[in-house]
């Protein structure tokens, strides 16, 4: 039998760390002495004992390595699992990395541009709700970007600029469905060289729609979306000083660059090319459906 320090030395695990595992059920003594609490090892838990240090050394959880070693046949699947995992927080992290580095390097500055008039191709972002977090917002517009595209290539369309989303609220039935749990709450937009031809053969739930050309504001965050950044952006733009003008961020759209979102508002008064006059509170869209 060895002592706690024994098995400690040989095992190069701290006393307080053999303690925990205890605990944990993850390396039990082989004798735990009632009136003294001194807990004694038999000399061959030192291969559980190295198991141990290699799956934490890995990064495993407490609860992952007791799993993986109480059952030897799954180990090394919840190995994969775990491996996975960490290939996935290291994307992450070095997302925020670059990130980091690109908004200390040089922060993102409000500018004043001339959106053109531009044709888009629209849909509804369905599947998603008002709880859900930016990622998977993130992910349902992607899909939707890309369904969007292909269906309008495979009608002979060409993509002609960047995509972006805004708020669903163009229509009184958009903006009545977006107050609800299950939206949709974002429309895709993805501009587009049409036909007459192109566009009769576009399904039903693709509307095509003039956008009119406006001046905005605009500042580009890079790296992946989030509340913060978003507030960041809001903030930024609503700061920027307008003589004479002012930002409308009902009609606010967020441009979906590779590595990063633009979020741009138009500015409307005096000064400010307009060229749509819209409804109170809708959107930078009017549908004009050309088929």
């Amino acid at each position: 039998m060895l002592s706690i320090s024994e098995f400690s030395e040989m095992c190069r695990l701290s006393p307080q760390a053999l303690r925990l595992y205890h605990s944990e059920e993850v390396l039990v003594p082989a004798v735990v002495d009632e009136q003294t609490g001194y807990r004694s090892y038999m000399f061959d838990q030192v291969e559980r004992a190295m198991l141990v240090t290699v799956l934490r050394g890995a990064g495993m959880s407490l609860k992952l390595v007791r799993d993986a070693l109480d059952d030897p046949e799954g180990a090394l699947v919840l190995l994969q699992r775990h491996s996975a995992e960490v290939e996935r927080q290291r994307r992450v992290q070095d997302e925020a990395i670059s990130d980091a580095r690109e908004l200390l390097g040089s922060r993102p500055e409000v500018i004043l541009r001339h959106a053109p008039e531009m044709t888009v191709a629209s849909k509804s972002v369905l599947g998603t709700s008002a709880e859900d977090d930016w990622d998977k917002v993130d992910a349902a517009v992607a899909a939707t970007v890309r369904d969007v595209v292909e269906v309008v290539e495979s009608c002979g369309a060409v993509v002609s600029g960047t995509p972006w989303r805004a708020w669903a609220g163009e229509t009184p039935e958009q903006k009545r469905r977006s107050r609800t749990a299950e939206g949709p709450h974002w429309l895709v937009k993805v501009p587009v060289a049409v036909g007459g031809e192109a566009v009769a053969d576009l399904p039903g739930d693709i509307e095509v729609q003039g956008f009119a050309a406006r001046d905005e504001l605009s500042i580009f965050i890079p790296g992946r979306n989030s509340m913060a950044k978003y507030g960041t952006a809001l903030s930024r733009l609503l700061a920027h000083p307008l003589q004479g003008a002012y930002l409308d961020v009902s009609r606010m759209r967020h441009v979906l660059h590779e590595h990063g979102v633009e979020t741009a508002a138009a500015v409307r008064g005096p000064g400010a090319e307009e060229g749509m006059a819209g409804e109170p509170g809708q959107g930078s869209m009017r549908p004009t459906r050309m088929a």
